[in-house]
């Protein structure tokens, strides 16, 4: 059996949310597939953790909640960031030390469901290299390093980040640069490792809010990222994929039961909401873009 080691931080508030990351891994998971997680826990309640724990049912798995002391990312805890992030988006930057005895990782934030086995990007090959992950949607970001990936997916070597000292690093970086930082986790991993992480196929984490802004164009991602504000669990929510949450979830204690009447409201207010949003979406060339990668040339 290959063993494959899954990292999740979250709370109480995000763990409805990790338990949909789980089941998704779970549900396209090969049979050979032998799934530990590892759950870096910033608060989660009894009765949550019963419920993760609960999906065991849908394939036979190790599941394990990391207790987190705060007062260890006390220099993290003032970081500019976006006012969706909390302090458990943090915890993946002391990993190695949380899991001593775990040699890699890969580790996912809460909005991302997967749509295949895992084994492939446990194995990749990060060529020496700590890190690997996939680049980051926005233009600006990569303009400025080219190198610049995407935190909410990362392969993780355990291993290389302890030899290489590089919680340090992590934290010497955001020490000097504490008042430009504005994208908490991210900036420091891709700013204190410049040119130093692997980049690793798109379809590893697609990073979509709407038809539009994707990433990349794959009909079906080995994982989607639902990024910013427009998150699927919310209603009205205009992030595209969101049907493969909506599959996710059912699969969870905190399944929605929607009805299709449910679904099709839900898809109208979403809809209205991009209309308000960008009512001259179809102008831009990113549009055609999309529709040609979607509908006349799909990327398989």
């Amino acid at each position: 059996m290959g063993r494959i080691n899954v990292c999740i931080s979250t709370d109480e508030n995000y763990s409805r949310y990790a338990a949909v990351v789980i089941a998704s891994i779970l549900a396209n998971a090969k049979e050979s597939d032998d799934l530990h997680f590892y759950i870096l826990d910033g608060g989660v309640s009894q009765d949550s953790q019963a419920k993760i724990l609960q999906l065991k049912s849908i394939k036979e798995c190790c599941i394990n909640f990391v207790k987190i002391n705060d007062n260890l990312f006390d220099d993290y805890k003032n970081v500019k960031t976006h006012a969706y992030l909390s302090l458990p988006a943090y915890y993946r930057l002391k990993a190695a030390s949380l899991l001593p005895d775990v040699d890699r990782i890969i580790y996912f934030d809460c909005d991302i469901v997967v749509n295949s086995s895992l084994e492939e990007l446990f194995n990749m090959d990060l060529e020496g290299l700590a890190i690997g992950g996939v680049s980051d949607i926005k233009l600006q970001m990569r303009r400025r390093n080219p190198g610049y990936v995407n935190s909410g997916m990362l392969v993780m070597d355990l291993d290389c980040i302890r030899k290489n000292n590089i919680e340090q690093v992590f934290l010497n970086w955001t020490r000097e640069n504490f008042d430009m930082i504005t994208n908490g986790d991210q900036q420091i991993i891709n700013s204190a490792l410049v040119g130093k992480i692997k980049l690793l196929p798109s379809r590893w984490n697609v990073q979509t809010s709407n038809f539009t802004n994707r990433s990349s164009y794959e009909v079906k991602p080995n994982i989607i990222h639902y990024v910013g504000r427009q998150k699927p669990w919310k209603y009205g929510s205009w992030n595209y994929f969101k049907w493969y949450y909506r599959k996710y979830e059912e699969l969870t204690p905190w399944a929605q039961n929607r009805t299709a009447e449910d679904i099709k409201r839900d898809d109208f207010e979403g809809m209205k909401g991009y209309l308000k949003y960008r009512p001259l979406f179809f102008l831009r060339p990113r549009f055609f873009k999309a529709v040609y990668y979607t509908y006349i040339r799909p990327l398989r």
